[in-house]
Parts: structure tokens; sequence; C-alpha cells
């Protein structure tokens, strides 16, 4: 993997650039004057320098469309009110979101989506954190005008096993059918009928059996689209939530992790600019319900005789303690090793250390059990998740990045959409993102080597990596 030039945290359409290629320009929002990157969207610049402007379409790692219309604002010199996610800054732009025009508009904004939005708050799994909640209390008119019957629908329909779908609650504000398009390549939910039955959903007989489902039930800005495993189970003030990281792969996505009641309801993706941009793959927000399967053993099991029985942690820790005491005694404490596995934590390596070394006393401890990699693999200096979805190009060598790095799969996907990189990909069989290549080379096992060989004689390959 080639690596760019050292670059800076912002990005320019979808592409990091240094600090000083960045043009700044002037501009005022509510008579405040602020500088900001030239192009840069005015949502972004205002909310930036401390100004929100409502929104439910726009969503900062997807492209804008400027569907629900909520964030009108009065530009001085331009004719009607633009929405503020699809227009760029310019220089000496006069911005106001806040004039009598533009809260006239949003209350027209809200009223309209509120004509057959439900009003089931009380026991929509989205109440307390409905931005659609929020924003009616906060931009929206005191009361409505309407009288008249809501729209009903079936209520829910599960679109595939993991998320279900409330058709009346939906506002149309195409940030799940994007982000199945545009972001996961899988434009398994879309926009379906005409008028005023407009409505997402799936395709008949195809449900949405996407790896990334779960990110639309996150982005979706009212309770249209719920997760099975937390549907009706907590309300937002009931949680209790502690930052942390998945450890289902190595991408090593930042998550949330919300508890109620001492048991684990729900992880929710944090937007980490460096590694996982916000999403997760369903397997790493789902697989906290292994820790209640009823297949999983719950209790610890201690042998007595030739059986494995149920014990209390108590008198289990008790025998493990008497076995360590008894090694102990017969031979020293070089007697005795610890091994851990490559699936473990960093946490969970330094514990078992520090228990060898401080409280056993022997030095015999490896942190893998033959399901690591080896050290000789690793570069001098390896690249960063955010380095290999800003190079040039990329040679992979590894399985399918969808099937066991999938966030990693999607930066990558990203990256060749915006053609920012080039992917040289060399694997037995055709994978997620062989579509995606610039080159894919496929071997029989045992060859790579010499395939990779023959592959970096080829011309255009060496002219790319020289790039």
């Amino acid at each position: 993997m080639r690596r760019r030039s050292a670059l800076d945290p912002g990005h320019r359409g979808g592409e990091r650039v240094s600090r000083t290629e960045v043009e700044m320009v002037s501009i005022t929002i509510d008579g405040k004057t602020v500088e900001v990157p030239k192009g840069e969207m005015l949502i972004k610049a205002a909310q930036e320098h401390g100004t929100y402007i409502p929104r439910f379409c726009y969503h900062e790692r997807m492209k804008p469309v400027g569907m629900c219309r909520m964030c009108l604002v009065e530009v001085e010199g331009v004719r009607g009110l633009p929405p503020a996610c699809t227009t760029t800054v310019t220089d000496g732009m006069v911005v106001s979101t806040q004039s009598e025009t533009v809260k006239k508009a949003q209350d027209g904004v809200l009223e309209f989506l509120l004509i057959n939005h439900p009003l089931d708050c009380p026991v929509c799994d989205r109440g307390g954190e409905c931005p659609l909640q929020d924003q009616t209390l906060a931009f929206g008119p005191a009361e409505s005008r309407y009288v008249e019957e809501k729209r009903h629908y079936e209520k829910p329909i599960p679109i595939s096993e993991l998320v279900f779908l409330d058709r009346e609650r939906c506002i149309l504000c195409d940030r799940c059918t994007r982000f199945a398009s545009e972001v996961a390549g899988d434009p398994l939910i879309s926009f379906t009928s005409r008028g005023n039955n407009t409505q997402v959903n799936t395709f008949p007989d195809e449900p949405f059996a996407s790896y990334f489902s779960g990110n639309t039930v996150q982005i979706c800005p009212v309770g249209a689209l719920t997760a099975k495993p937390y549907r009706f189970k907590a309300r937002p003030w009931d949680l209790a939530q502690q930052e942390s990281t998945c450890t289902t792969c190595s991408v090593g996505c930042r998550t949330v992790v919300q508890t109620s009641r001492d048991e684990v309801l729900r992880y929710m993706g944090v937007d980490s600019d460096p590694v996982n941009h916000g999403w997760l793959c369903d397997r790493g927000r789902f697989n906290f319900e292994a820790t209640k399967s009823g297949d999983r053993v719950l209790d610890p099991l201690v042998r007595r005789g030739d059986s494995l029985e149920p014990a209390s942690w108590n008198a289990a820790i008790d025998t493990a303690a008497e076995l360590l005491r008894q090694a102990l005694a017969a031979g020293g404490p070089g007697s005795i090793g610890v091994v851990g596995g490559a699936r473990g934590t960093n946490e969970d390596a330094f514990a078992w250390a520090r228990l060898a070394h401080e409280v056993i006393g022997t030095p015999h401890v490896y942190a893998q059990f033959g399901d690591g990699v080896g050290g000789g693999l690793m570069a001098d200096n390896p690249a960063t998740i955010d380095d290999a979805a800003n190079a040039a190009t990329v040679v992979l060598l590894c399985g399918d990045l969808k099937e066991e790095l999938p966030v990693l799969y999607l930066r990558l996907r990203g990256s060749v959409e915006k053609k920012r990189t080039r992917i040289i990909e060399f694997a037995p069989k055709q994978t997620g993102l062989t579509p995606y290549a610039w080159k894919h080379v496929g071997f029989e096992p045992g060859t790579q080597a010499a395939s990779v060989e023959a592959t970096l004689a080829d011309a255009a390959v060496a002219a790319q990596l020289a790039k």
C-alpha cells in the first residue's frame, strides 16, 4: 500500500487534504462572522461554529439530497429559501437561520410531516431520543390545524430477521435507502409507490439481507425502523452507557454499550473518523445477544471425578486457587504456564500477564493460542485504517473483507467509489470487494506467491504502484 503525504484530519469532497491546501472564506451567520473552508456545506459550516440548523435527511457521511426541506435558511441576495445541506459557502455570504421567514418555513415543514405521523411517542422505541420529537418542540408550531384521520398501515412488518418497519412513522428522509445503496452497496430497501402512498419498503420476496442493516435503525430520525433485539426493552432515560471497542473482529470499531437492569440491551456506533465513521456490522451490533443465549454456559463448572458439575463462583475460584497452590508446591512457579488467545482484548492479555507475573510468579506467559498473526508479517511502520482508506493503491492478500472485516470493507469500498483508491486483490475466489477491484487476480491454494510475483511484473500494475 502506497501512502500519500502527511494529511490533515479534515475532508474535502470525501478526500483528506492538508490544511495548507484549504482556502478559507468569510461568511456571516446570524450576525456572527466566521472563517470556513471554501466549498463546505453551509449546514456543516454553521454547526462547527455553534449554530445548529435543524435537519432530517442530512447526514455528514452521505451525499446531501435536500429532501426534507427542514434546513431552509435565508441567504442575502438569493431568491427563496435554499436548503443549507445543499448550499456551499462562498466568500461574503450572509445567512439568517432565525428570521421570521425561516421560522414560518420550519413550522410549515413540521406541520406537513406530522399530518400522518401517528404521534405514538409513549410506545415508540425512538421516544426520548427522536429528532422529529425534539425539533417539533424546538422549531415547530404549538398545535396542529389538522383533525382528519391519519394514514394507517400494518405495523410492524419485518423487513429482515433483525429490522422491523413501521411505515406510518416514516417521513421519507431517504437516510436508510441512501445508506443501503451509497455506503453499504446493498440497495435492498427503496421507495415504492407514488404520491401519497410513497413508502420505504423492500422488494417482493427479497428481505433486507444486508450485513449492515442495523445502521439504518441508528440513523433513522424517527421510529420507522426499529431493531428486534431492542424493541420495547427500555427507554433512553433507563439506559446506562459506556463507550467501548467492538471485539468481534480486529477493526476495533468504536461503540457505546447501553445497559439497563444489569442487562446489555443495545450497541450503538460512535462516529470515529479514523476507524468506523459511526457504522457497525450487524454481527458486531447484535452479538451481545449471545450473553443471554440458552446455549451459553452461565455457571462455572468444577470437575468432580469424571464429570463437570455446576458450582458457585466462589467455589470455582477456590478450586482453581487450590490447584495452583498444589502446582506451586510440587514444581514451583516455573511449572505453571499461562496461555491467552488472539481473540481476547488487550485488557484480557494484560490481566492474564499480571496474574502470571505478579501473583503466580511464572515467566511462562504467551498471549496467543496458535490463532494470531505472526510478528514477521507485521511491517515496521504499519498503516492505519485511515491510511488504507486514503491510499492511492491497496494490495489485498487476505480473504473476503466483507466477511472477515466488514467495516474495513465499507471504508475501502467508499474510497474506491470516490475514485480515490485502486485495489489490487489476490484471492482464490470472488469476494465482496471483487466488483470494486481495479484488478482481481485469482490463484489456486499454494500458488499465491507466484501469482503476486507474476502480477508485479505487469507494466500496468507496476505503473499504478509507482503512483
